[in-house]
């Protein structure tokens, strides 16, 4: 349970030492007001920031904490001059004092660190190069005595360098920034879990919604693992509600996907500040139902920026301003939005600047001479944003919202009123849902793939399915008795839907830029797929406007034993 706000408020701020593991202790650095005035903070419960160590035959400190805590986080730690190894699970500037008097105490300390973050240690600390090693994914860390260490690179926009931590010897996982929640107590394990889902709904909405994408693809890297709890950076340990806990953020990066309105949101942050801006514009759009897709384009390709811009209803760009001009990520991300948004989407603009801010003159200049029109004034913050600021930035992202939904419901075509029964009956019929896959098949040396989810098994023994296809799906492709097909399960959090389509003629080929090898019955396999059936028509029959295809399973395979399987969720039962 919390602590009351009156109490918290009169408590000083102090590190909570326990130990959690065969040789290792979690180091809470506790405050009990609210820390810091970004929205993640406003509930106002306080937090911990929270550190590991684990003391083999070698040492190792995970994430230290931000410079508030350093006095007495290092008075508590004790010992540290002979740590071995620092381990950042993200490169935090609030962290770097800390970290600067950790290196000049303890001198033969290694930092380890993704690439990203190391090439921002880099550029900030030349003289720290010899000191930084560099992990990728299922590289290890021998402490002895039983603790191998393994590393899992989790990059989202918002930390690309995000690196979480595996000990094979506790078979305790450190999540950093995952599972966690921004609530101060004496509690350190989650016990009375329940009592904590409302915080940590807010924690994930605050930090996780917008990239729900990444979020979805670090689970399922995350899951592998045997661990029996989670050590995230704030809050408790996760150990009592960890099934529960991993089943609620798919839940809710599930919902997020789910919203009928998307907003892509593209920046690039120079010191940080736009990044702050960004997460409070897509609070004010998330708590008004929209779904939103952060994009860091200093770390995504040009074929990412171009899907999220073409998919969305609306997109919001930011930059910070770099010697008087926007940084070359910013230029490529606005000349993919003239070239590939059409000119009905809602746009905005934000930024953070020193001096003159020319880089949200040129967004605001060529957005509007491209005739988009402006969901909310365009915001301008001179260096860092404040309380105040961080709340308008946090009113546009609503004011945003509800111009986005009003001009969504003026072209939206009135029903006549005879028919509302029958878009009531539509809206039901939609809410069955089934899982999305795509069928291959072939004509020739020529190969075809559709989208469809409208699939089910029909039989038992022999396995069979039942598939439903229209015309327009290529179902002339399985006209006879004997014409064979791949049935390719898509996992969720993988984009290979994109390449295909609920409609599709002869003539097309979706596999040309996707990875695939052919099945014995000469059909394509995605290798992307969660599993696939090789199967075979056995009967057929037209049945309004769709032919029935009975085929039978002659084998099966699956590809990733972990995924989820993709659903698709409709709306309305009389579309696709």
């Amino acid at each position: 349970m919390a602590i009351p706000t009156e109490t918290q408020t009169t408590r000083p701020r102090d590190v909570q030492m326990t130990e959690i593991g065969s040789e290792t202790l979690m180091l809470r650095s506790r405050t009990w007001d609210r820390l810091k005035f970004e929205v993640e903070y406003a509930r106002q419960k306080g937090t911990t920031a929270n550190s590991y160590l684990i003391q083999g035959e070698k040492s190792a400190l995970i994430d230290p904490p931000g410079e508030s805590f350093t006095e007495i986080f290092l008075k508590e730690l004790g010992g540290w001059d002979e740590l071995d190894y620092i381990i950042l699970g993200h490169v935090n500037p609030n962290r770097i004092a800390t970290l600067i008097t950790l290196i000049e105490r303890a001198p033969k300390a290694k930092i380890i660190c993704s690439r990203p973050g190391a090439n921002a240690l880099k550029a900030a600390y030349p003289q720290w190069a010899e000191k930084i090693e560099i992990v990728r994914s299922q590289d290890t860390l021998d402490l002895g005595a039983g603790h191998q260490l393994q590393f899992i690179a989790v990059p989202t926009p918002r930390w690309p360098d995000g690196l979480c931590t595996y000990d094979a010897g506790s078979r305790i996982l450190f999540t950093d920034k995952f599972f966690g929640v921004h609530l101060c107590n004496d509690a350190y394990l989650d016990e009375d879990w329940k009592q904590l889902d409302s915080d940590r709904h807010y924690y994930f909405d605050c930090l996780h919604a917008g990239q729900a994408k990444q979020v979805e693809a670090a689970l399922d890297k995350l899951g592998v693992f045997p661990a029996k709890c989670y050590a995230p950076a704030h809050g408790p340990l996760v150990r009592y509600s960890l099934s529960r806990f991993s089943y609620d953020y798919r839940t809710w990066c599930q919902q997020q996907k789910s919203q009928e309105l998307r907003v892509a949101l593209l920046y690039a942050s120079a010191y940080g500040n736009t990044t702050t801006i960004a997460n409070a514009i897509a609070q004010g759009l998330i708590e008004n139902n929209l779904a939103v897709e952060a994009i860091n384009c200093e770390q995504a390709d040009a074929e990412e920026i171009t899907r999220a811009v073409q998919d969305c209803d609306g997109f919001i760009i930011g930059s910070p301003t770099l010697g008087g001009h926007a940084p070359t990520q910013i230029q490529t991300a606005l000349g993919i939005v003239l070239s590939a948004a059409t000119k009905t989407k809602l746009a905005g603009i934000f930024g953070s600047y020193g001096w003159s801010g020319e880089a949200i003159d040129l967004l605001e200049s060529k957005l509007l001479d491209a005739n988009y029109r402006l969901g909310f004034s365009p915001l301008r913050v001179r260096f860092s944003p404040t309380e105040e600021t961080l709340q308008q930035c946090q009113e546009a992202g609503r004011e945003f919202a509800r111009t986005l939904k009003k001009k969504k419901k003026l072209q939206t075509p009135r029903q006549a009123l005879t028919e509302t029964q029958i878009d009531r009956t539509e809206q039901a019929v939609g809410r069955i849902i089934g899982s999305l896959c795509v069928v291959s098949t072939r004509l020739g040396d020529t190969h075809y793939g559709v989208l469809t989810s409208l699939i089910s098994q029909a039989t038992f023994n022999p396995p069979g399915l039942m598939l439903a296809l229209a015309e327009d799906q290529n179902a002339d492709l399985l006209t006879m008795n004997g014409d064979r097909f791949v049935l390719n399960i898509l996992k969720e959090g993988r984009d290979v839907r994109k390449h295909f389509s609920y409609r599709a003629a002869t003539g097309e080929n979706p596999f040309t830029q996707l990875e695939t090898r052919t099945a014995e019955n000469g059909c394509l396999i995605l290798n992307d797929a969660l599993a696939y059936l090789e199967c075979t028509v056995q009967e057929r029959m037209e049945c309004g406007d769709r032919w029935l295809i009975y085929a039978t399973i002659d084998k099966g395979e699956v590809l990733e034993a972990t995924g989820v399987t993709a659903i698709a969720h409709r709306k309305s039962g009389s579309s696709y």
